[in-house]
């Protein structure tokens, strides 16, 4: 996943000082659109422990979808994963639960902390299968070439490992060509 942060902060546990639920601040979908696509939602969860409630589910997966929208980060907790599968959206969550509690937006555009990882409003994000990271825009352009290039040389190694011409004497030798 590669996107551009939309930030907010997030409770559930007690309701919201003004207004009720996620549903009066329409507004917080506005500010999204506010970040140039494909957007990522960052949401830290404030409540402690976090992850008491979800604000996502396959109602806000569909919206945050149509908002061009192709990720979802929260320290806090998500909810109906296989209708938000389905629905292409990807997760990176603390934590699943059942219900969206008090579920409540506030804070738009704030720089949220996540798992230990400040998240600016507009920073670039890639996230896999291993975790988040932000990606310096300055180098953005230049990731693909270095990744095709480091990508290779590592093959060269995986190669060299699994085939008869093994040697630990050659080993150093090929890990050097490759930094």
């Amino acid at each position: 996943m590669v996107g551009y942060a939309a930030t907010a902060r997030l409770r559930s546990v007690e309701p919201p000082i003004v207004g009720r639920i996620y549903r009066d601040r329409t507004e917080w979908w506005n500010s999204i659109l506010a970040v140039p696509p494909p957007r990522v939602v960052v949401l830290e969860d404030l409540d402690k422990p976090p992850g008491v409630g979800a604000l996502l589910g396959d109602m806000h997966a569909a919206i945050l979808r149509a908002l061009g929208c192709v990720g979802y980060v929260t320290d806090g907790a998500v909810r109906e994963l296989p209708r938000v599968r389905d629905l292409g959206l990807q997760l990176f969550a603390g934590s699943v639960a059942v219900s969206h509690a008090y579920a409540h937006i506030f804070d738009f555009g704030s720089v949220v902390k996540i798992g230990g990882l400040d998240v600016h409003p507009g920073d670039l994000l890639h996230g896999d299968r291993h975790g988040l990271l932000t990606v310096p825009q300055q180098i953005a352009a230049d990731i693909p070439a270095v990744a095709a290039r480091l990508q290779q040389a590592e093959q060269r190694v995986i190669d060299f490992c699994g085939s008869r011409e093994f040697s630990l004497d050659e080993l150093p030798e090929l890990i050097k060509e490759i930094k």
